[in-house]
């Protein structure tokens, strides 16, 4: 018997989540500075409307890992899918401008480009022990492994880490974890 493996991409309204969404191919569109501040743009616009609860996160080249929790809908759809939407939508504008779009093309009935990968990661958090660890996993991921992308986690910008080291957010949506699990 052949055993399969299947990410677990659903996340319920009102549950935190580590939650990993990855560019098609793995390819770096992420790289550019434009393009994060563009989902950390959308995640304030989400998080001022009270969709979501920001409490970690970390954008790379090619992925973004969040540490959150979605509140309500945005409408009909979730906020993560609002996210990957919106995102996917301005990031193809923007590749069509470039002549860079015939790289996230796909074969498929429904569309013609895939900007995001289908099979995002979403892991429950139950506990403050699994929040922190995994707050220490988004933090070291840009100087971990080939990464390099930092000196040390303090220093690279698209993170949470410093909110955590100085309790000051830069970014205008992040809430701290340990509030949800102590309530301080």
């Amino acid at each position: 018997m052949e055993l399969s493996y299947q990410r677990k991409s659903h996340t319920s309204i009102g549950e935190i989540y580590f939650w990993t969404a990855t560019i098609h191919k793995w390819l770096h569109l992420l790289g550019s500075d434009a393009n994060k501040q563009l989902i950390l743009d959308y995640l304030k616009k989400l998080s001022s409307e009270e969709l979501i609860s920001v409490y970690g996160f970390v954008i790379m080249p090619n992925h973004i890992h969040l540490l959150w929790q979605q509140n309500k809908l945005n409408g009909k759809e979730t906020p993560k899918g609002s996210l990957l939407k919106y995102t996917g939508h301005e990031f193809l504008k923007k590749l069509k401008e470039e002549g860079h779009s015939y790289l996230y093309e796909v074969n498929a009935a429904n569309k013609k480009h895939e900007i995001w990968q289908r099979d995002s990661l979403g892991v429950e958090v139950y506990t403050f022990k699994v929040a922190r660890q995994k707050l220490e996993y988004i933090h070291n991921n840009p100087i971990s492994g080939r990464w390099q992308l930092a000196t040390d986690y303090l220093s690279y910008p698209y993170s949470s880490a410093k909110f955590y080291e100085t309790g000051v957010d830069e970014f205008g949506f992040l809430e701290n974890i340990f509030s949800v699990f102590y309530g301080h």
